[in-house]
């Protein structure tokens, strides 16, 4: 990997270098540079969408039959599954997670890709019933330009999850990654193009969210934006659409709540608490900061939960044994230990962590102890906002009710955990929880055929699942007249 010689930037189908100003891209862990390349300009913007509209009308990509597109996705999830290892490390470098989480990650962007294969060539339309001398359809049909916004966390697996739907729906995609996290997204184009793409319809256009973003967003070719990343951003993004008339897609933040019931199996509890709120280092936006644990079992609990918090393997990213990586920047570091000094300030007491790990594996990268802070309240600043790291508030309940008051407290409403035996106690919170996600004794299981997304401030809109296809296509009606006589009101 050449880190000197800038990368190329794929617009409308032609590789060159940005137009905008240049920029690295950094290792966390080390803070080596990455890669190097040119943010795209204001008219790279315009040539990427102007093209992708062409390409869309002219290179019949909606015109072919689901099973030609479709066979065009599962070249590429082959592809990507013969390079999944380069693509891992290069995620790994790209972002500081650990390899095992990378590989991961890659693993399900190939299975996305088949996913929405399968569900393209499956795709039903529909005769509704009739109700009068007609027959009537619903079918559906390709937007055009659609835009998709990456956050810079889970780069490949978050691009496949927008790019794989948008073009088994038959759409040009433009994708603008995350400006520091930008290099899966131009490897994914490539391997779209050598899968059989036609040129025009994958643009990849790196830089500034504010001001690349905000054109792509504003484009009036532009027919749909899907959006992951932070809650004010997606409501700018909001407003925009507002204007212009235009759906989105909306991925936005959390502040999940994970409950312990008091007949919990103890094992599965602490284990699937500290996977939910530590694993990809907290940076996740479904991660579990906030706990509530039925007071009899507090304790014993969170004595429990902090002895496995300090035995986690925090450390290289590049060896297969690390669970906690480094935080992606030294500025996000930053943010979360003023978060963990606003929460001892307000009267938190500080049960683990709260610290950079010392010694030389440390020494270059942005890397944070795993933290548990207890009491607190669920009014109090860190158990209502974001903190994006691996931070964990814990607090006791005694009142079922009470609890899910607290729980349902907050502006986000994305995920939420419960770990209990009582399957009749886990329905009832499953239902009463507000969150777009549930797990019931396990957290963080994804499955690609099932609508993920949240409300509130959390979001608007679902992704993946069957459906997930018709986000990016616009349903029409069709009749056809099977009366014999003219309509009456002609005569």
């Amino acid at each position: 990997m050449n880190t000197t010689q800038p990368w190329p930037i794929c617009i409308a189908g032609d590789w060159r270098l940005g137009g905008g100003a240049q920029y690295t891209t950094c290792y966390p862990a080390t803070g080596e540079v990455v890669g190097t390349l040119n943010a795209a300009s204001a008219e790279d913007v315009e040539e990427a969408i102007q093209g992708a509209h062409k390409a869309f009308l002219e290179s019949g990509w909606a015109q072919r039959k689901p099973q030609d597109r479709a066979s065009v996705l599962y070249r590429i999830a082959h592809l990507i599954r013969e390079q999944a290892e380069e693509l891992a490390q290069l995620q790994r470098r790209d972002n500081g997670k650990p390899i095992a989480e990378t590989r991961a990650l890659v693993a399900s962007a190939a299975g996305t890709f088949q996913f929405f294969a399968s569900a393209c060539e499956t795709l039903e339309e529909t005769i509704t019933p009739p109700r009068g001398d007609y027959m009537s359809m619903s079918v559906y049909e390709a937007m055009g330009v659609v835009a998709a916004i990456t956050p810079w966390n889970s780069p490949i697996a978050s691009e496949a999850q927008k790019i794989a739907p948008a073009l088994a729906g038959g759409n040009a995609v433009v994708v603008k990654p995350a400006e520091i996290t930008p290099l899966l997204a131009l490897e994914l184009a490539r391997i779209c193009e050598a899968a059989g793409l036609p040129k025009g319809l994958i643009s990849v256009l790196p830089g500034k969210g504010s001001v690349i973003g905000d054109l792509i967003t504003r484009h009036p070719l532009v027919r749909r934006v899907s959006f992951t990343g932070g809650t004010s951003v997606g409501k700018h993004i909001a407003q925009i659409a507002a204007d212009k008339l235009m759906p989105v897609s909306l991925e936005l933040g959390g502040k999940s709540p994970t409950i312990v019931l008091e007949d919990a199996d103890l094992d599965h509890a602490v284990a699937g608490v500290l996977y939910g709120i530590f694993s990809s280092s907290g940076e996740s936006c479904i991660a579990g900061s906030r706990l509530f644990v039925a007071r009899p079992l507090y304790e014993e609990f969170m004595n429990r939960l902090v002895k496995g918090a300090e035995k986690l393997r925090v450390g290289d990213p590049s060896d297969p044994a690390t669970q906690m990586g480094p935080l992606i920047s030294e500025s996000h570091r930053a943010s979360v230990e003023r978060y963990v000094k606003i929460g001892l300030d307000e009267g938190g007491v500080l049960r683990t962590g709260g610290v950079r790990p010392t010694g030389p594996l440390y020494d270059k990268g942005s890397y944070f102890l795993p933290t548990i802070i207890e009491g607190l309240k669920n009014t109090d600043t860190i158990c209502q906002e974001e903190i994006f790291g691996p931070v964990l508030v814990a607090m006791p309940f005694d009142d079922i009710d009470d609890l899910i008051a607290q729980a349902n407290d907050s502006v986000y409403a994305l995920a939420a955990g419960i770990w209990t035996r009582d399957y009749k106690k886990a329905w009832h919170l499953a239902k009463v929880l507000k969150a777009g996600n549930v797990w019931i004794n396990t957290y963080k299981q994804f499955s690609i055929s099932t609508p993920f997304g949240g409300w509130r401030d959390s979001g608007l809109g679902r992704e993946k699942g069957r459906q997930g296809i018709l986000q990016y296509m616009e349903q029409k009606a069709v009749y056809w007249g099977m009366n014999e006589a003219p309509l009456p009101w002609a005569s």
